[in-house]
């Protein structure tokens, strides 16, 4: 398994993402002191152009392009879909950051901008999750926050344009989905996983159901089936969800005693899942082959908190935690094989 990395001293990882234009290129979230206090630094970061020959070996480290600072920790990041040098951050004092200058020409002629183009500050406590919509919302911004509200934001306005209330716990994780033009899920510490159309302004859930007995602290969309969801809970339990029969689980896997983190579908095989887990592991699932994970990757040494697989090479993920390190690979299991 050929793996690149980057080591971030003094800064903890929360959160990566590929560009959805270049393949070598993805952000790193981080922030100091594991998010309780201090700023947070954003990444721009690039695969070495010979990580993915076959003459290519083992523990390559990923290159450094540009480093941007925050006064607060940053959480969360998401690209933007339709412009290959911008992206947003979300911090733990409220606001959400867009930049600019995020490639590779501006970066090596020291052109990226120290500062955001536009801070976006309504939020009250932590802003833990971001998206940024594709296809039919393009232009929104969807934020979730420990103030146990999800905003709407045009990107283009210094104001939000909806408010979301329904959970009554801290919001960890919201995402829209890539099939259903205004859907999107949230999930929160109160252990409900809620369902909302982004355009009923009134800003109230579809639906909400105890997706986990506990905590629920991460969802994602299959990008195959759009009845098709997952989340994962701080009972180390992941869980699937058909939107045509929603009174329970159509499958649960069991990832170990810790908290799922993250989670992230593949958008290569519609039957492959890969969870970020508290028990400092990274594992890789393939349903069609059973409920046990297909690999465990155990190189990081803190929780993992980000993960990502790379749209335009086939199985290729990255992971990064709070110990510094963002690792980018192609898991043992998943090598060699045909999209599905």
């Amino acid at each position: 398994m050929q793996t690149q990395t980057h080591t971030t001293a003094d800064r903890h990882g929360y959160s990566l993402r590929f560009s959805p234009f270049e393949a070598n290129y993805l952000l790193l979230a981080t922030s100091q002191l594991y998010g309780l206090a201090g700023g947070g630094s954003l990444f721009l970061l690039e695969q070495n152009s010979n990580a993915n020959s076959s003459s290519a070996t083992d523990g390559q480290s990923l290159g450094e392009l540009c480093r941007l600072e925050w006064s607060d920790g940053l959480f969360d990041v998401a690209w933007c879909p339709y412009a290959a040098d911008i992206a947003a951050t979300a911090s733990g004092d409220g606001s959400l950051q867009i930049w600019c200058g995020l490639d590779g020409e501006s970066a090596s002629n020291q052109q990226t901008p120290k500062q955001p183009l536009i801070c976006l500050q309504e939020h009250k406590n932590e802003v833990y999750s971001l998206d940024w919509g594709e296809k039919w919302n393009y232009h929104t911004l969807l934020s979730a926050s420990w103030d146990c509200t999800l905003k709407l934001w045009d990107c283009n306005r210094q104001n939000s344009i909806t408010t979301f209330v329904g959970h009554n716990d801290l919001i960890y994780g919201a995402k829209f989905s890539p099939l259903i033009a205004n859907l999107f899920a949230s999930v929160s510490t109160d252990g409900h996983l809620n369902l909302w159309n982004s355009l009923d302004f009134a800003g109230k859930p579809l639906m909400s159901i105890e997706a986990h007995a506990s905590e629920a602290l991460s969802c994602d969309w299959s990008h195959f089936d759009r009845n098709v969801l997952v989340t994962g809970g701080s009972d180390g339990l992941i869980r699937g969800w058909d939107l045509r029969k929603m009174r329970t689980h159509v499958f649960e896997l069991y990832s170990g005693e810790f908290a799922v983190r993250r989670l992230a579908c593949s958008p290569h095989s519609a039957a492959v899942l890969a969870s970020a887990n508290y028990d400092f592991t990274t594992r890789i699932w393939n349903l069609e082959r059973g409920e046990s994970a297909q690999e465990i990757n155990a190189r990081h040494t803190e929780f993992v908190c980000g993960l990502d697989w790379n749209p335009h090479r086939t199985h290729q993920l990255a992971d990064c935690g709070w110990d510094s390190l963002a690792s980018v690979y192609t898991p043992q299991c998943l090598s060699g094989e045909l999209i599905v």
